[in-house]
């Protein structure tokens, strides 16, 4: 047989059985017609053939004619560990396909917490975290009795982000971490190693992480390494440093041997289009030649999107949000801040748009460059940026228009990459103008680079999706449609599978997903999700 499944014969009795469908099993190996049995949460049958299995019974039959039944979509870049207890529906990710997440990325993840610091945590989350978000727990194990409590749609999994246990340990304080300081940062991480998170996240552009130094980085990471867990890691540039910000993470993986994702890979300046990524990727090629793991994940837009407050340099943040402030509010500081953002902005204020920003003065804003700001405002592009963050009290967001379509398709081209949103559980009444990638990263690759760009087969594109997120993280039960997994499944049309999400009405389902089963428990039902919060938590084998 071409396909190691089992033969199944006589009565059989099934949850849920989906017949008649186009099997994309996650392997990259060959679609084939079938069909699949699930028993609990558990595919209990796979059987190629016609469709059907003969003399079998089902509670509930999907009939799936002219449909791709594929392993449900693993999001390896999340942040939902910040949203999920807002929205623990997670109909973001739902109706896009998505059934497990790896959360806590860039650095930033819901725990560690130290309680006399939370005003602190509340501005490094902020982007995320909402102002009245208790942020009662402090430890993953804290955080996990939570979201249990309210139960949740997805599977999740957690990495410990750098910049929450550098935070816990330092604050917002440059330089390097002395004796003391170190050995409770890996104090810290173990804690967390030891309750289940996959490994840690670090966001080498955000403070504090940002202040961290490669070998406090490499120190932390041969803890990493002891347990078997993986670095992930928001580089300490993606524009004009993007080559030596590669170097840096190949050489930590061959300091310490450790697993290493390169979160979300890309090029964000248009003077190094075309040319840096590939210099770059040529180094990840070079050094998994040599036998380092090292790998990367990569979503399908030509925008980025983050905090308002990334485009203040990055000093300005030692001490904290009210030292910021005070900088920002300082006429000859704000000079220096101005020059400086400024410079580094040159020909790029009008790709940065503002997709979040709250108090009433910024409404009007929202959905506009800083350019158009500035040149309704009458001030510098700099200036208007400030203004909105601070008028914002630090909780503005921003989309920015940065990459090109013929990096995104080299990138998406190596063979090594996975895919995933950098985005979150949400609601479909998200406010203000999100990054569409919350809500159609997966129909996107499989709509735009697969059927009408060709970068990928169905195949292929399906297990960048699945089974090599999985074994990314080390997941041995999902990831692949076989008999023994759980049964984490979506049905979708790829006739009519679209992207709807755009950029001005980002908050909307994809078209073309039709069944969701997390669990074995059908989460979404005709492109509408039936309420079900059948996740589970995930934690490192």
């Amino acid at each position: 047989m071409l396909y190691p499944y089992r033969t199944v014969r006589g009565q059989m009795d099934f949850d849920i059985l989906f017949q008649n469908v186009t099997i994309v099993d996650g392997t990259g190996k060959p679609a084939f017609l079938g069909a699949v049995g699930v028993t609990g949460d558990t595919i209990t049958a796979v059987v190629p053939g016609d469709g059907t299995i003969s003399g079998a019974d089902a509670a509930r039959v999907v009939e799936g004619s002219g449909k791709i039944l594929a392993p449900g979509f693993i999001d390896i870049h999340t942040h939902s560990d910040l949203t999920v207890l807002h929205a623990p529906r997670a109909e973001s990710r739902i109706l896009q396909g998505v059934t497990t997440e790896l959360c806590g990325n860039c650095g930033m993840s819901s725990f560690p917490i130290r309680q006399d610091r939370k005003c602190d945590y509340h501005y490094y989350l902020s982007e995320y975290v909402n102002p009245e978000d208790a942020l009662s727990y402090s430890t993953l194990p804290e955080f996990v009795s939570c979201i249990e409590k309210a139960g949740h749609s997805t599977n999740l999994g957690f990495l410990v982000g750098h910049g929450n246990i550098r935070l816990a340990v330092m604050g917002f304080r440059q330089g390097e971490p002395d004796q003391a300081e170190l050995r409770e940062e890996k104090k810290l991480l173990e804690e967390a190693l030891d309750a289940g998170a996959f490994g840690m996240s670090s966001g080498l552009i955000y403070p504090p992480g940002s202040f961290a130094s490669s070998r406090e980085l490499e120190a932390l990471a041969a803890r990493l390494k002891s347990y078997g867990a993986m670095y992930t890691t928001h580089m300490r540039g993606e524009g004009l440093t993007l080559v030596n910000s590669v170097k840096e993470a190949i050489a930590l993986a061959e300091h310490t041997g450790v697993r290493v994702e390169i979160s979300h890979f890309k090029e964000c300046r248009k003077e190094m289009w075309h040319t840096a990524v590939k210099e770059a990727m040529q180094l990840v090629i070079n050094a998994r030649a040599r036998g380092l793991d090292i790998a990367f994940d990569q979503y399908p837009y030509q925008a980025t999107a983050s905090g308002l407050e990334t485009n203040i340099p990055s000093w300005a943040f030692e001490g904290g949000q009210d030292a910021l402030k005070k900088r920002l509010c300082d006429p000859k500081t704000r000079a220096r801040l101005r020059e400086e953002a400024d410079a580094d902005h040159k020909g790029r204020w009008g790709d940065i748009y503002v997709s979040y920003a709250e108090g009433t003065d910024n409404q009007q804003w929202i959905g506009r460059s800083i350019a158009e700001i500035a040149e309704a405002t009458g001030k510098d592009p700099a200036d208007a940026c400030f203004d909105v963050v601070l008028n914002s009290d630090f909780k503005s967001n921003e989309v920015n228009f940065g990459m090109c379509e013929e990096d995104i398709e080299y990138i998406l081209s190596q063979d090594f990459g996975m895919i995933c949103s950098d985005g979150e559980d949400e609601t479909l009444n998200f406010p203000g103008v999100p990054h569409p990638r919350i809500y159609g990263t997966f129909p996107r690759i499989l709509a735009r680079y697969v059927k009408k760009r060709k970068i990928l087969t169905l195949e292929k594109a399906i297990s960048k999706m699945t089974g090599m997120s999985a074994a990314r993280m080390g997941l041995v039960d999902r990831g692949l449609i076989r008999e023994g997994m759980k049964a984490d499944l979506v049905l979708f049309d790829y006739n009519t599978i679209e992207d709807t999400p755009d950029y001005l009405h980002p908050e909307q389902a994809c078209r073309g997903i039709e069944e969701v089963c997390v669990n074995g428990v059908l989460t979404a039902s005709h492109g509408t999700h039936t309420g079900a919060r059948a996740g589970s938590i995930l934690k490192r084998n």
